[in-house]
């Protein structure tokens, strides 16, 4: 067994067993690195090309009735609450839409302020208002009827990250919360029909490459359309607040090996990164990442959305940073794409 056969089978197949995950994430040497990423865009590039496409996103109130030990939006926590009306977060859309965006992703804590029927009218008017868009939905566990009937209202995708596959893991990071509530949300989720968001963070306390390679097997089986990979990064006055953060490379390896592994899966470079590492756009991009999201919060609320410190983000309708996006992008061999962005199957051999 070594790094390159299992890439290889990896580019051929995109199958690779527990084993043969754990001795790649174990064994890959920094002069191996090059060729897992190049493996990884190219299978990007057959499906997507060099489009890079980008979500508008609202994050449209920091309050959460989770203590998650990671998230600087934890219940209890001191920070600025805030919370957008539902004509605030409508009406962004509409502004959003006039600036060109074709998809919207609605992100929040878990407030249940918002009750299903608000969401069913912000779901409605979005719709509505912005009739070729795509909605997405990142607002995390709710009931599972209520998950049909935001569908039926119109929501298109829905990101639902699993965090971690291993029951044991997932425990040490949401106190009170049930592991197997939130693996039967994600499930309900793809099985109503939306396009449908996994994912992990990458370097969090007690996380293992066994831990790893176990959320990547879990994502293969799962199949979603979407997957947000992003490094653990502190927040101030959360029991994580000293943990040191994941790291840059950790994070490429697992992006690689997501693309490979599902190959037309669309993959966000994700805020956390770019926090991290603001100049890591380009290698990301060229390990498999296709995704962008600027944030488009009216009143500075992107500002006071900390899930960790340093938060580092692209104001989505500032004429003048996306047009230094757009060039950034150019300069690189990539293109913005505003438009939906749908997921593409897989062709059938």
């Amino acid at each position: 067994m070594d790094t390159i056969s299992i890439i290889k089978k990896l580019s051929k197949t995109s199958q690779a067993n527990c084993d043969e995950l754990l001795y790649l994430i174990s064994n890959l040497k920094e002069s191996e690195e090059e060729f897992l990423y190049e493996s990884a865009y190219e299978i990007r590039k057959k499906t997507y090309g060099n489009d890079v496409f980008v979500r508008g996103l609202i994050e449209f109130s920091n309050y959460c009735i989770q203590t998650c030990n990671y998230c600087g939006l934890r219940a209890g926590n001191k920070i600025d609450r805030y919370r957008l009306s539902e004509d605030q977060i409508i009406n962004q859309c509409i502004q959003g839409y006039k600036f060109g965006y074709r998809t919207f992703v609605l992100q929040s804590g878990e407030d249940p302020w918002y009750t299903k029927d608000k969401l069913i009218n912000i779901i409605k008017s979005v719709k509505s208002s912005c009739p070729d868009a795509a909605l997405t939905l990142s607002i995390g566990e709710r009931a599972l009827e209520e998950y049909q009937e935001f569908f039926e209202a119109g929501a298109d995708r829905y990101l639902l990250r699993q965090e971690a596959a291993d029951k044991k893991l997932y425990d040490s990071l949401h106190p009170g919360m049930s592991h197997e509530n939130r693996i039967s949300c994600l499930e309900k989720i793809r099985q109503i029909g939306y396009q449908t968001g996994g994912g992990f963070m990458v370097g969090i306390k007690n996380q293992t490459n066994e831990h790893i390679v176990k959320d990547l097997l879990f994502l293969k089986k799962l199949n979603p359309h979407m997957v947000g990979i992003g490094p653990f990064l502190p927040a101030q006055n959360t029991p994580f607040e000293n943990e040191k953060p994941g790291t840059v490379r950790q994070v490429l390896i697992v992006l690689a090996l997501v693309r490979l592994l599902i190959p037309s899966v669309l993959l966000p470079l994700t805020t956390a990164l770019v926090s991290l590492d603001p100049g890591i756009r380009k290698k990301a991009l060229m390990a498999g990442a296709n995704v962008i999201m600027p944030n488009i919060t009216p009143e500075r609320g992107g500002y006071h959305y900390k899930l960790y410190d340093q938060k580092k983000f692209v104001e989505g309708l500032d004429q003048k940073q996306m047009k230094k996006l757009s060039e950034t992008m150019e300069s690189i061999g990539f293109t913005l794409n505003m438009g939906r962005g749908d997921y593409i199957s897989p062709s059938v051999p």
